[in-house]
């Protein structure tokens, strides 16, 4: 079947990717920041509603977030507009015209206090007001749409839209020396490998009934983990073996202490999940974060 999606945040890093994954399942009507400004919805969602009632698309997918961790300290008004009330409107209207929805969550619903890989079971604790507002995300999708996927993942990277890779391209052709956080680990992700298991889930689910107990929320990040540190310091050997010229020195990468990298929203130290559960569902083989990354890089490499 051909099914009609409503890709919401198209222009972002997922959504840039997500606009060449779903069109084998279909029709993709993009909806970007031009179309609908998401920020101006304040407490009417009429707009919103509108929208998937005039589209009246079998799938809805929501890349569209606030992101700005710092900042939605001092904006928790807008950060949960956007991350929270949205999805729960987006759930409602999903159920009105028969869709499902696949929204993406984060790994900053957790504390960082495991010792190991988070599951899905794992209580949640969210340590600032960005994760508390994607986790109330999470909670009124799932209570308004009961055909939705939440895809939790970390550290997106990819070759559109701003993060850390991209950060620190520029920051190590500019300076001699940099400090990067060494005790925070997770699993970088690229917005590809997100887009393409999302296109695989939603070619399973797409057409299943309420009552199939695969929907729900699941981990899904690329294999491994790392620090930020280490991170850093494969994007640079990598980027300097492609040819970027680099003006700092590999060993000038100093690691430091998340302590000594003061920030407005606290971060979870660990921040590595278990990707088990969305594996066995959906028969998915998800790669080692370098994958990505290298991908990123040609990328890059390429529009320089």
């Amino acid at each position: 079947m051909t099914h009609k999606i409503l890709l919401l945040g198209a222009n972002g890093q997922v959504g840039h990717a997500l606009q060449t994954t779903l069109k084998p399942l279909g029709e993709v009507v993009c909806c970007t920041r031009a179309e609908l400004d998401l920020s101006t919805l304040s407490a009417q969602p009429a707009a919103l509603i509108e929208l998937v009632q005039r589209v009246k698309p079998h799938i809805i997918v929501n890349a569209s977030a606030y992101t700005a961790v710092d900042r939605a300290e001092a904006e928790p008004e807008l950060a949960t507009l956007l991350n929270a009330e949205v999805p729960g409107w987006l759930g409602t209207a999903a159920q009105t015209v028969g869709a499902c929805v696949v929204h993406y969550s984060t790994d900053y619903v957790f504390d960082g206090k495991k010792a190991g890989a988070y599951t899905e079971m794992d209580q949640t604790n969210p340590l600032s007001v960005y994760g508390r507002s994607k986790f109330e995300g999470e909670r009124l999708l799932s209570q308004n749409c009961k055909r939705s996927i939440v895809l939790r993942t970390s550290w997106v990277v990819g070759a559109v839209g701003g993060n850390f890779l991209k950060t620190m391209l520029k920051l190590a052709q500019e300076r001699e020396v940099l400090r990067i956080v060494s005790d925070q680990q997770g699993a970088p992700t690229s917005a590809n490998l997100l887009a393409q298991t999302t296109a695989e889930i939603l070619r399973i689910m797409a057409d299943q009934p309420a009552n199939d107990q695969r929907w729900g929320v699941y981990h899904l990040v690329a294999a491994g983990q790392t620090s930020w540190h280490a991170y850093a310091s494969y994007v640079i050997v990598q980027a300097r073996e492609l040819g970027w010229p680099m003006k700092i020195k590999d060993e000038a990468i100093t690691p430091i202490l998340t302590a000594d990298y003061p920030v407005a929203a606290t971060r979870p130290l660990n921040s590595v999940l278990d990707t088990t559960k969305v594996r066995q569902a959906f028969g998915l083989n998800l790669s080692d974060w370098r994958v990505g990354v290298d991908e990123v890089l040609q990328t890059l490499s390429k529009l320089r």
